[in-house]
């Protein structure tokens, strides 16, 4: 433990360490800011219950994340729970029993207003990118609240877990419909609704548990599978070869050619949907022959281009915007790729093939080539192995040919038999 003057610069100066710590303020006592291994500052306050002196144990309250109180917001919120304290109040048991008799659906609330952090990996303790914010509460408000939105939380069991996430994959949730004066809402059911569900509620669960809402995470005592059967979809040459017909095709149908563009740039770089289609010229390295995104799925990264890509890019026009593939209307980036993309699959004859099966095909192209998983995870810009053992599959057919030529003659050795000599095929019509 230290004191000091909280400021911006110091908060933001702290390193985490092994163990948890607290900085407390020198200007307003009990107000402090607690470091967590992972990096995490959260403002908090502590007091003594009035009356009570030192026999009574101390109350500790968090005030929220260090990023999203400035040091005088949370100094201002620790001055109003202490001075209810002097009256004779006790803020932190009141707000845990409060708590006590939280529902589900006003724990989704109090998640995403407090919650929605990352729990593992590089970015761990950082807060959810704001799409994946979006779609983890518009998957708990679809698919949680209509089952379970009514039980109080510290009375969810494994057993509701289960029961609940079998009637998301039987399509219990599913559901579709226009708000009105909203845009489209469509709800899938299916095994891999329920999967994304359970860990949704289970990374909402670990939330809860640290906030003293519940005892447990239910989450992980239930009999439910948390991950997806692991897509080892990839296109093959041919496929490649309809797909690239078919973009042709609709290019000369009038078909836009922003989204056939991105379309092209997704399989030429083995890019993320929105890593294309929000692409800035900012992130365009010429000169170095690379993109250099400046907020991935993973952060910052750097993607080598090949020279196809690079060519493509560069006989692209320039818009007055900074994005490279920039909406017709407004300021945004192009968003229209999603009504192009099923026409697309149905004219290559490609059904069920998604823009994420053209990254697994670069991918497992350059794995089938010869690269190196850590070669492939580079030019894929994943942050760790884990993430690029997923092609490792497709060595299996090159390594079975290998194989063969490696034991061909020890196998043959092993029979008494002389090696089989190796005869070139003759082509047809020779």
């Amino acid at each position: 433990m230290a004191t000091r003057k909280l400021t911006k610069s110091v908060v933001d100066a702290l390193a985490p360490a092994d163990k948890a710590f607290i900085v407390y303020d020198t200007e307003l006592k009990g107000f402090g800011v607690r470091v967590a291994p992972s990096g995490t500052k959260t403002w908090q306050v502590e007091y003594r219950p009035y009356p009570g002196g030192r026999e009574v144990a101390k109350r500790r309250m968090s005030l929220g994340a260090s990023n999203a109180l400035t040091p005088d917001q949370a100094r201002q919120k620790a001055r109003d729970i202490l001075a209810s304290v002097s009256k004779g109040g006790d803020p932190a048991r009141d707000r845990n029993e409060k708590r006590r008799e939280m529902k589900v659906a006003d724990l989704i609330d109090f998640y995403e207003r407090e919650g929605c952090y990352v729990l593992r990996g590089l970015r761990q303790g950082q807060p959810m990118k704001p799409n994946t914010k979006a779609y983890t509460i518009a998957r708990l408000r679809h698919h949680v609240v209509p089952l379970i939105g009514t039980k109080r939380v510290p009375d969810v069991t494994a057993t509701d877990i289960e029961r609940m996430v079998r009637d998301i994959a039987a399509g219990k949730t599913a559901k579709d419909f226009k708000p009105e004066g909203g845009r489209r809402v469509i709800v899938k059911g299916g095994d891999g609704a329920g999967c994304k569900v359970a860990r949704d509620v289970s990374a909402m669960f670990t939330f809860a548990v640290r906030r003293g809402i519940a005892l447990s995470n239910p989450c992980e005592h239930a009999a439910i599978r948390k991950t997806d059967n692991r897509r080892t979809r990839y296109l093959s040459i041919e496929e490649v070869r309809r797909l690239g017909a078919a973009l042709e095709a609709l290019q000369t149908q009038g078909t836009n050619s922003k989204a056939l563009d991105i379309t092209r740039l997704w399989a030429l770089t083995g890019c993320r949907r929105d890593e294309i289609a929000a692409l800035k010229w900012t992130e365009v390295d010429f000169e170095r022959s690379c993109l250099v995104l400046e907020d991935s799925k993973t952060g910052e990264s750097v993607r080598p281009l090949a020279s196809s890509a690079l060519i493509l890019l560069e006989a692209l026009p320039r818009y007055n915007s900074p994005y490279v593939f920039p909406a017709t209307t407004g300021d945004a980036h192009f968003q229209g790729t999603k009504k192009i993309w099923p026409k697309v699959t149905a004219l290559a004859k490609l059904p069920g093939v998604t823009p994420h099966t053209l990254r697994h095909t670069l991918g497992s192209a350059a794995v089938s080539t010869g690269e190196t998983l850590a070669m492939t995870g580079a030019i894929l810009g994943h942050s760790n192995a884990r993430s690029t053992a997923i092609y490792a599959h497709v060595q299996r057919d090159p390594a079975k040919k290998a194989a063969g030529r490696a034991v061909g003659p020890i196998a043959a050795a092993l029979a008494g038999k002389p090696a089989a000599k190796v005869v070139p095929l003759k082509r047809k019509g020779a």
